[in-house]
């Protein structure tokens, strides 16, 4: 199960190893700018993911800013929760990626900004799968 982690909305996808795809699943609502953990729990409970992956956002540069030091805590956040293997990536441009490819298929809008989170995430699952 993949994260594009951010402090309004968190996008999840799942991923296959067998099929070597991942599918874009849902976005949560952060809480005051804190993940939803109950939410991402009962996710967790019903996909029984055998890993999580998280984006970590790098700056241009390669550096790091207050958002990559938040998804860094946030995938260690994960790993003592829910007892699981927790694997990072670099997605700077998944984001960006997952709206571009999203433009061609639907007009977005604030009201569906959440259709990138959970497209980000199947970027960020793939790119994983596709470096295992």
């Amino acid at each position: 199960m993949g994260f594009d982690f951010g402090l309004k909305r968190i996008g999840l996808a799942t991923g296959q190893t067998i099929t070597g795809t991942a599918t874009p699943l849902c976005t949560l609502q952060a809480k005051n700018q804190k993940p939803d953990w109950a939410s991402i729990a009962a996710q967790i409970e019903q996909w029984h993911p055998d890993a999580l992956v998280v984006g970590i956002p790098y700056l241009t540069d390669g550096g790091e800013s207050d958002i990559t030091r938040a998804a860094r805590n946030f995938s260690r956040q994960l790993e003592q929760r829910f007892k699981l293997p927790v694997y990072t990536i670099d997605e700077s441009y998944s984001s960006y990626a997952a709206e571009q490819l999203l433009k061609a298929d639907i007009k977005l809008s604030k009201h569906n900004k959440h259709e990138i989170d959970k497209m980000a995430a199947a970027m960020i699952v793939q790119s994983w799968l596709d470096s295992h």
